[in-house]
């Protein structure tokens, strides 16, 4: 696997599979992306989000520059400001007073020199990572159960597996690779069970024999259900309970509580008591059983709980670190398991050490620390409320997002403008959260950073820099030791590349080689340089050499006598239930081929299509009660906030419950921040929100003007309602509405499009209030804007494809501009439809064609006409919904 000079192999930037990939450029300086044959997370396979990685090797928007108060300043000066500030604002209120919130999307290295620089040498533990918002609930349950932070699987139990359980996790858009490989075991060992718990029906679904689709909040009423009927039925293991447990008896008569039958847990949880009892019944007769769960379980005010009622099960049957069986977190982040090594959270230290006196002395010893941190920092939503309420002053954000990303937003906001210092490392100038900066420093982005991650299953792997980084950019764990040398703790930060840190890190871990805890890299402290450049994929901990796929399949535990713990739970259900007043349940959470807050994905044309706004999904029953049309507008409110979002009815989700995506922000979209919605409650243990349950409210918006816009330049937002960006291949896509008067509006947006320009093609019809314009250049059609009242036909109905498919032409000819007064194709021209397909650019309507044309009774008749669905195959179950509603 050793590089070739023209290709680097790394890892991809998004979810927590942590699949290898080869970037490869060209003589021209080009770059493309395929996925790494050799690489055991994926062997090869990407999803839609890696396929188009390379297009997101631009500089577009990239911060190029450190910034100071609005000013162009130097490295030096910047990190002297920081530095100077940071030891002002700590003098004159100590170490608490300072805060650094950090990124899942930070390598290893940078984590660790962040973590060090808060924890040992500033004083404070107050440093907290996004991934509190994702899997801080997993890690407090492996915690509970295991005594250390342990995923005890491997991806390969997914294939050995003979039941499989997801839960809260659509694994086909959020984890599609390992989505692909559960399907392909499934396909050769047709036996193979899969159990999908999740209250929207969702394209994970595709491969499942069982659906669950579970009241919110009712999982530890469901998971304690099981723990008794395995009792009741002789299914648990009493010998491995005897012999490796502790606590059995404490957590049997808890569950026993929860509901004595299984009548009373089907009505509890919402579901057929006979679905409930096939569930049952697979889990007690399957022994190689993983049980996947991801954000549906992590996030909810009683995560841990969820996460331990599902451990109770696996650790009653003997479940554990076993082939084919274990209960398995999937991580959200591509490095939040490496910022879990590090103590990335407020509430560890480093290398899985607890703040404990031995533990503290222990680190202060290695790191030679004047004034480590004796006791756990803040969590992130009780940080921002500090910095709301002025206890927080100063707050350095790393690669991260919170205007947008965390819950009760606006306060996120207010908090930011409070700080009497906020300093945000990025590599992207213009987020929701950088607008609020005193000071931005410029990172690396992806394709650019160097170093190593860790995957879900615990495996580490190299992330290479295979481009020059964006102007003045420069790699976080850089960023870092240059503030520490500035505060004046230069000796013990004397980092001159990432494998220094690396070295430090590993070295540390193997301090736990005589403790309890497994966490150990000690066999890579002493990489030279080489070594670790050319360092392969591999598992902690790492032992004679060698990676170890499982752990605790030795019944030996991380706990002080080596037994697991059993934790007595009780369904405590949600904790903001729907009212009179607020009667509807909100869900958030991701789609396919967007992540986070779109600051990588948004720059990729193909990944807009499929989902270009936007949207609220609403159950038929709710939509006719409510009045909510389909693909028209509506305002969504809770106790928290207000978003605005595009209807879309479809009964994949219960009735009474809505779902939101969470990724759009204010630079895409205007009034469709999630995060002003989120309920902020927080689970007591985790401190992680509850992102899946929000008592709401919703109803129609009726805007006094809609209309599209497509333009060659990349134009501000409008001041208006609703407004969505949608970056296309050689164009950007606005929808618009808003309740201001149609006349100014439309002179408004005249001047937005192309200041005092007239248009080149204009035709406007007073009676009917309705505004169409062009404007063409030498190079072709620069913009196109179409406006009307209310909710337009004739801005609905505008055909975006055709429109979007004249700005590749140079010229234009005259049915082609006739046309572009009605925004609809000339005759002969076809809309391919919305795409289904990102991998391949494979529109609704060309599917549709095919379906009918060739008489497709199969997906993979339509992938060997079209390719879709040949990819990553995250767009099957769409496919197959089209089939089944059009086959003749």
């Amino acid at each position: 696997m050793a590089n070739n000079p023209m290709m680097n192999r790394s890892t991809c930037a998004y979810c927590g599979v942590g699949c290898g990939i080869e970037i490869h450029t060209d003589t021209n300086g080009s770059h493309s992306v395929k996925g790494d044959n050799l690489h055991p997370a994926n062997f090869g396979k990407l999803c839609s989000k890696g396929t188009n990685l390379a297009r997101t090797l631009t500089q577009e928007g990239r911060l190029l520059h450190p910034m100071i108060n609005g000013l162009r300043a130097s490295w030096p000066q910047a990190t002297d400001y920081v530095a100077s500030e940071f030891k002002r604002i700590i003098k004159e209120h100590g170490p608490d007073s300072v805060a650094f919130y950090v990124s899942g999307q930070l390598l290893t290295e940078d984590y660790y020199v962040a973590n060090k620089l808060m924890k040992g040498f500033i004083g404070s533990a107050n440093i907290d990572t996004n991934s509190r918002l994702c899997m801080s609930s997993a890690v407090s349950a492996y915690k509970r159960a295991f005594g250390e932070d342990c995923v005890p699987a491997c991806y390969e139990d997914l294939e050995l597996a003979d039941l499989i359980i997801l839960t809260g996790s659509n694994t086909a858009w959020c984890h599609p690779i390992l989505f692909q490989r559960i399907k392909a075991a499934k396909q050769q060992r047709p036996h193979m069970k899969v159990v999908v718990i999740d209250p929207r029906r969702t394209a994970t679904c595709e491969i499942a024999d069982l659906h669950l689709p579970i009241k919110p909040g009712t999982d530890v009423a469901l998971f304690n259900g099981l723990l008794s009927f395995l009792h009741e039925q002789g299914k648990t293991d009493s010998h491995y309970i005897e012999q490796h447990c502790d606590n059995f008896d404490a957590a049997i008569n808890s569950a026993r509580n929860d509901g004595a039958s299984l009548n009373q847990i089907a009505q509890r949880c919402d579901l057929p008591t006979a679905d409930i009892n096939r569930f049952y019944q697979w889990f007690a007769e399957t022994d190689r059983t993983v049980t996947c769960f991801s954000q549906g379980i992590n996030q909810s005010s009683q995560g841990t709980d969820k996460g331990n009622a599902i451990i109770n099960c696996h650790l009653a049957t003997g479940r554990v670190g076993k082939p084919g069986a274990s209960p398995f977190s999937l991580t959200g982040q591509p490095n939040a398991m490496g910022g879990r090594e590090v103590g990335g959270l407020a509430n560890q230290l480093a290398a899985h050490m607890e703040f404990n006196d031995q533990h503290i002395d222990q680190l202060r010893e290695f790191w030679k620390s004047p004034n480590l941190a004796r006791q756990p920092g803040l969590k992130a939503v009780d940080l921002f409320n500090a910095i709301e309420a002025g206890t927080v002053k100063a707050l350095w954000i790393i690669g991260t997002n919170p205007a947008v990303s965390l819950p009760n937003a606006s306060l996120v906001v207010r908090a930011l403008q409070r700080a009497e210092l906020v300093v945000v490392s990025d590599c992207i100038a213009s987020t929701d959260t950088t607008q609020h900066a005193h000071v931005l420093l410029p990172a690396t982005g992806w394709g650019e950073k160097d170093g190593t991650v860790t995957n879900s299953e615990r495996r580490l792997s190299r992330q290479r820099g295979s481009v020059d980084p964006a102007g003045e950019a420069r790699q976080d764990w850089r960023i870092l030791t240059d503030v520490a040398h500035a505060m004046g703790f230069g000796e013990h930060f004397p980092y001159k590349r990432a494998a220094d840190v690396f070295r430090e890190h590993a070295k540390l871990s193997h301090q736990n080689r005589n403790s309890p805890r497994l966490f150990d890299l000690g066999e890579l402290a002493d990489l030279t340089d080489q070594a670790y450049d050319d360092l392969q994929p591999q598992q902690w901990p790492i032992r004679a050499g060698q990676g170890t796929p499982r752990l605790y399949g030795d019944g030996r535990f991380s706990t002080d006598n080596g037994k697991a713990r059993f934790t007595a739970v009780r369904c405590q259900g949600v904790s903001h239930p729907v009212t009179p007043e607020w009667p509807m349940a909100l869900n958030s959470g991701r789609i396919r081929d967007q992540w986070h807050t779109m600051t990588r994905t948004a720059l990729a044309p193909p990944l807009n299509a499929h989902k270009p706004e936007p949207f609220v999904e609403v159950h038929p029953n709710d939509a006719a009660r409510l009045l909510l049309i389909n693909g028209q507008l509506a305002r969504i409110q809770s106790p928290w906030g207000t978003a605005i979002l595009k209807i879309n009815v479809t009964d994949s989700v219960r009735c009474g419950e809505l779902f939101v995506p969470m990724h759009w922000n204010n630079q895409w979209a205007r009034g469709a921040r999630i995060g002003e919605l989120v309920n902020p409650a927080v689970d007591p243990i985790s401190g992680q929100p509850e992102s899946k349950h929000t008592p709401c409210r919703i109803e129609p918006w009726h805007p006094q003007w809609s209309a599209v816009m497509l333009s060659r330049e990349n134009l501000p937002l409008p001041d208006c309602q609703y407004a969505a960006k949608i970056k296309g291949q050689a164009f950007y896509r606005y929808e618009l509405a808003g309740d201001n008067p149609l006349d100014t509006t439309q002179e408004m947006m005249a001047t937005l499009a192309h200041a005092q320009q007239e248009p080149t093609i204009r035709y406007h019809d007073a009676q009917q209030q309705s505004l169409r314009c062009a404007w063409l250049d030498e190079a072709g059609l620069k913009t196109c804007l179409y406006i009307g009242p209310g909710s337009s036909r004739s801005v609905s109905s505008a055909d975006r494809n055709w429109l979007a498919s004249l700005f590749t032409s140079s010229t234009l000819g005259t049915l082609e501009r006739k046309a572009l007064l009605s925004g609809k194709s000339p005759a002969g021209v076809e809309d391919c439809g919305r795409t289904i397909c990102a991998c391949f650019g494979v529109g609704e309507n060309t599917i549709l064609k095919a379906i009918r044309q060739h008489k497709l009774t199969d997906a993979s008749e339509v992938g060997k006409h079209l390719k879709a669905g040949t990819n990553c195959g995250s767009c099957v179950s769409e496919i197959k919904t089209l089939i089944a509603a059009n086959s003749p």
